[in-house]
């Protein structure tokens, strides 16, 4: 073999070991997992039982409805304990597949409200009456990442 074919594959040996090395250091240590909504409520006191029956009933049909139509993966209603008045003392947590699960939620919502509450206006007056019985604190959305 001449010089010059040693040579150009001392080259290719020595470009395709550094593009491996550089393919490995840019690998992560996780995966992207699943999203997750959580959304932290407080409820009036004396009204505990009173929402936990609504969660039981339309929240969870609306859940249902949502993992049969492949929209989210899994849902749970999580107790806690509140330190303070604006503390939550349930969480109420929805799992999406990714964020692209997401896209057109507003839409996706809407369709399953008006299965599951017969329309819109039902579903916006029935909200109103729930905050008689809780306060939303707010809720977050984040992503589950899976260590390898």
């Amino acid at each position: 073999m001449s010089f010059k074919h040693r040579f150009a594959a001392c080259a290719a040996f020595t470009l395709l070991a550094s593009t491996s090395l550089a393919a490995l250091a840019d690998d992560h240590s996780y995966t992207e997992g699943e999203v997750v909504n959580v959304t932290r409520i407080r409820t009036v006191d004396g009204h505990f039982d009173d929402y936990m029956k609504w969660l039981d009933t339309t929240w969870k049909t609306l859940q249902e409805a949502g993992k049969k139509a492949g929209y989210i993966v899994g849902y749970q209603v999580v107790a806690c304990e509140p330190r303070g008045p604006d503390e939550p003392d349930l969480l109420l947590i929805v799992t999406s597949k990714n964020w692209a699960a997401l896209d057109g939620a507003l839409a996706k919502g809407d369709e399953i409200s008006k299965q599951v509450e017969g329309s819109l206006a039902a579903a916006n007056a029935a909200q109103i009456d729930r905050a008689k019985i809780r306060r939303v604190l707010g809720s977050e959305t984040v992503q589950v990442l899976n260590l390898k």
